[in-house]
């Protein structure tokens, strides 16, 4: 698949929404240094029904409108020199980049972008450099096919948003592409006042358990060693049948997060070789939006998730029983409180400038199928393929994303796929480990 660059235009909001520089600070949640990174993604749309529009003058159009409400997507991202976070510099007349680009062929004959291990589609989302990043820290790339159809991806610096704040914004682009005169839900900002330390910031919960202090320790650093991506098919028949036995053993029902998740987990970090007596975490996120007192509004669009972790020395991970570690994911959920997100606020304020991380041997697990990112109709209808692009997540550089099947792959509608990655020295003993869960051979049988 060859993507052709055909030009990159700045688009401005259609009728100014401020007239003077000011700055808008972020919340502790923003400003947090495993979100300092580009996330990058893209949504793909087949064209069937509406062939006589230009979906890159449709999108621009929006995204212009849009830029009225969501102005601070075309701010620039600055240091702040009194602690070093980040905080956001708006300029009047400042724009957006928008990315042109053509494909010759059509997304039937690319399976639809389906294919995730396909390393062509990197080029389908703008990849800028680290220092326009914060000049620029929201870009749109819009690819149109031979066919019609069409590919919106985004570059956007984690400090503006998540991917639910993220969806916010899309689908108020998506409402304005298909006619509406204006947004059903109007962004709100108060960012380090909703999401700010309490006076005085204190610990309620020990979040400091999951951390550590290593201000010279740069999570996101490249080992040097080559990572793989694999993305495999996830069969209900599979999952069902784990759940029972875990549940035949326990008691318990569990989720298919926390079975699959303890299943990979230690497949994972047995195929890595991670020494027996090194602390290894399975990190995930949980939305804080409805768990805060009081709750967020619902046009919040920030950062509004915090990472959760279970966390056990990599030899007992190994070697004791898979559903133990299944009740161990299970019971970090226990720790999602409003305390805990408090807390967790909280010891950014206290340690920001000591350098959080949470070390190595991090394994950042995130489930993409309930996200949101279907609802975002241009006026083609909803995407039948969505795809994350970025490595670097929870602290971690190899994450493993659950994801949903392209909608135009019809066949397919038992289960999901799952994007991981992994060193490539690891990849044959985790796809062994694997074949012995698609033939349903958990390494233990029911009571």
């Amino acid at each position: 698949m060859q993507v052709i660059i055909k030009e990159t235009t700045t688009v401005y909001p259609s009728s100014p929404p401020f007239t003077h520089d000011h700055v808008l600070t972020l919340s502790h949640l923003d400003t947090d240094r495993n979100l300092d990174i580009t996330f990058r993604y893209f949504r793909a749309y087949v064209n069937k029904t509406n062939t006589n529009s230009d979906p890159l003058h449709v999108i621009k159009a929006a995204f212009s409108t849009t830029l009225n409400h969501y102005y601070p997507l075309a701010a620039t991202l600055r240091r702040r020199a009194s602690d070093d976070r980040y905080e956001l510099h708006c300029i009047p007349g400042k724009g957006a980049p928008v990315v042109h680009a053509t494909v010759e062929g059509t997304l039937s004959s690319f399976n639809y972008l389906d294919d995730a291990e396909d390393k062509n589609l990197e080029n389908l989302v703008p990849d800028w450099d680290p220092k326009d990043v914060l000049e620029n820290p929201f870009v749109i790339q819009v690819t149109v096919f031979g066919c019609g159809g069409f590919v919106v991806g985004a570059a956007v610096h984690h400090a503006l948003n998540d991917g639910m704040g993220g969806s916010l914004f899309f689908n108020a682009m998506a409402e304005l592409a298909r006619g509406a005169e204006t947004i059903s839900v109007e962004p709100v900002w108060d960012r380090s006042k909703l999401l700010g330390p309490r006076e005085p910031a204190r610990l309620g919960f020990p979040v400091e358990q999951f951390f550590r202090l290593d201000k010279g320790f740069s999570p996101y650093a490249q080992s040097g060693e080559l990572v793989e991506k694999w993305c495999f098919d996830m069969k209900e028949e599979w999952l069902n049948r784990l759940k029972g036995l875990l549940a035949e053993r326990t008691g318990s029902k569990f989720t298919t997060f926390e079975a699959l998740g303890a299943y990979i987990w230690r497949a994972r970090v047995k195929a890595s070789g991670v020494p027996g007596d090194e602390k290894v975490k399975f990190a995930y996120i949980i939305n804080v939006r409805r768990l805060v007192k009081p709750a967020l509004p619902q046009g919040y669009w920030g950062n509004g998730c915090v990472p959760m972790f279970a966390q056990i020395l990599a030899k007992d991970l190994v070697e004791q029983p898979i559903w133990e570690t299944a009740e161990l994911i299970k019971k970090s959920k226990f720790n999602a409180t409003d305390e805990y997100v408090r807390s967790y606020i909280d010891f950014q304020e206290l340690h920001y400038h000591e350098g959080i991380t949470a070390g190595k041997g991090v394994s950042g697990f995130t489930d993409w199928r309930h996200i949101g990112h279907s609802t975002v109709d241009f006026g083609w209808g909803g995407p039948v393929t969505v795809l994350p692009l970025t490595r670097n997540l929870l602290g971690g550089t190899e994450p493993t994303y659950i994801l949903p099947y392209s909608s135009a792959n019809e066949e397919k509608v038992d289960g999901f796929k799952v994007l991981v990655h992994l060193p490539e020295k690891a990849m044959p003993e985790f796809k062994a480990e694997m074949e012995k869960f698609f033939k349903m051979d958990f390494g233990f049988s029911p009571l």
